[in-house]
């Protein structure tokens, strides 16, 4: 079964990319590449409480299991030794990928209290975006009851676009819900 989005993607996004940008092949039309989702531990990261509620958190909204990201080196100042896990990160393409986006903007993002829209100067100039949300709640997926602490996460949608002006027309197309001034 093909995900929602990609079908249109292919049916309908597509076609209109390449007639809006004028493109003369099919591959130099932008598409998803991937999704990173990361989410930082914060204080007390030496707690294997805190790391294994993130790892379960990821893996409910993601439908993937985790890398857990360790730190580099020790920062005394922030109480950070060597090799203690400070966060984790889930990389979703393909299917996954296009799932995780459809749920993110039909039912996550109209779960945010005073909702405006995201923010359209969140590019970095290579086609990709980037979206931070302060809790992980506002997905269905995750049990009000079960969760120990709200955390925030960054999501990074990287795309093929080779500038800003492509991708946000990409996403605009996807439905992403850019904030109107």
């Amino acid at each position: 079964m093909v995900a929602r989005l990609k079908k249109e993607y292919l049916e309908k996004i597509k076609p209109a990319m390449k007639q809006q940008f004028g493109y003369k092949n099919d591959m130099e039309i932008p598409r998803l590449d991937k999704i990173v989702i990361n989410m930082g531990v914060g204080e007390n990261a030496s707690d294997s409480k805190k790391i294994q509620g993130a790892i379960a958190d990821i893996t409910a909204i993601s439908g993937q299991k985790p890398l857990v990201i360790k730190s580099r080196k020790s920062i005394a100042a922030f109480k950070l030794r060597e090799n203690i896990p400070i966060g984790v990160k889930v990389t979703l393409r393909g299917e996954r990928m296009y799932e995780f986006l459809d749920r993110l903007i039909t039912i996550a993002m109209p779960r945010i209290r005073d909702f405006r829209g995201v923010s359209d100067k969140s590019f970095d100039r290579n086609g990709n975006y980037a979206l931070g949300l302060k809790e992980q709640i506002i997905f269905p997926e995750i049990n009000f009851d079960k969760i120990d602490v709200i955390r925030g996460m960054d999501i990074i949608i990287c795309t093929t676009a080779k500038n800003d002006d492509q991708a946000k027309a990409l996403l605009k197309a996807f439905k992403m819900p850019f904030r109107k001034y």
